[in-house]
């Protein structure tokens, strides 16, 4: 029988607003866009193959699942929001790839201890409130031997760098949460797996974004697509005068990144572990 670690009232209340958050805009594009390629990275560099059982945590539109399919492996999507799975299955069909989409919570996995010979998330499990309960889960759910595979934005990078422009204009997390780029630090990681995983390594590597000419159409994608800068807008909406600070420092941020050129690099942490 598969078991969970505990959910409490105030976690279900944060979960229904996590979940609310990711269904905004239009997460598939920004997922099919923008970071198509992280996923089929992360499935060769966790050396996924035919028959292996893989779980994808937080598997969005399945950037990570779908490759991993595709590749023969035995996939099941895990993620918080019903409406990103649907959009991945649908996907999924386009590529003929088979695989099961499953609602899970990344801090409560309705899954066996050892039940996957991989667990993976890529730019996923990092935006789960509580870090150590998501580790503690992932860690479960993987076999002795298994591997465990994170692609994560840094905090120094491009997305973290946008988090930190956008955390004046947002209220205060719920008690207990903890920022997403800490993942994108390959010594928290290492941390939070502890000596459970063995063969720990963490590299730096970087995305080349060339969707965007300048800073504005990077910020207006992002304010149409991204549900949580469409949730940062929205809690300033009243506020002219913030809205404009915040259009002003995301298009700068964006031209930064561009420094002239056609293209950004958007840093990210790749870690792969093997359980012990």
């Amino acid at each position: 029988m598969a078991t969970t670690t505990g959910v409490t009232t105030t976690d279900r209340a944060y979960e229904t607003t996590h979940r609310a958050l990711w269904a905004l805009g239009d997460y598939p594009m920004v997922a099919t866009e923008l970071v198509a390629p992280l996923g089929p990275m992360l499935v060769a560099a966790s050396g996924i193959g035919a028959g292996d059982r893989v779980l994808d945590i937080a598997a969005g539109a399945g950037n990570v699942a779908i490759p991993a399919a595709l590749a023969g492996a035995a996939v099941i999507a895990s993620d918080l929001c019903p409406d990103l799975l649907e959009r991945g299955q649908e996907i999924a069909e386009r590529h003929g790839a088979n695989l099961v989409w499953r609602e899970a919570n990344a801090e409560a996995l309705p899954f066996a201890h050892g039940e996957f010979d991989a667990v993976l998330s890529c730019v996923g499990v990092m935006f789960v409130p509580h870090h150590q309960e998501a580790a503690d889960e992932l860690v479960r759910v993987c076999r002795p031997g298994g591997v465990i595979g994170l692609i994560s934005w840094t905090p120094e990078g491009f997305v973290g760098q946008m988090f930190a422009a956008m955390k004046p204009y947002v209220g205060p997390p719920p008690p207990g949460a903890q920022p997403p780029p800490l993942w994108g630090d390959p010594d928290y990681v290492r941390d939070l797996l502890g000596d459970r995983v063995t063969d720990f390594t963490a590299q730096r590597h970087a995305l080349r974004v060339d969707r965007f000419a300048d800073g504005a159409g990077f910020r207006d994608f992002f304010k149409a697509n991204y549900g949580p800068t469409i949730a940062a807008y929205r809690g300033i909406a009243d506020e002219p005068e913030r809205v404009a600070e915040l259009d002003a420092q995301l298009a700068e941020l964006g031209d930064r990144y561009l420094a002239g050129s056609s293209a950004m690099e958007w840093e990210y942490l790749l870690v792969t572990a093997r359980m012990r």
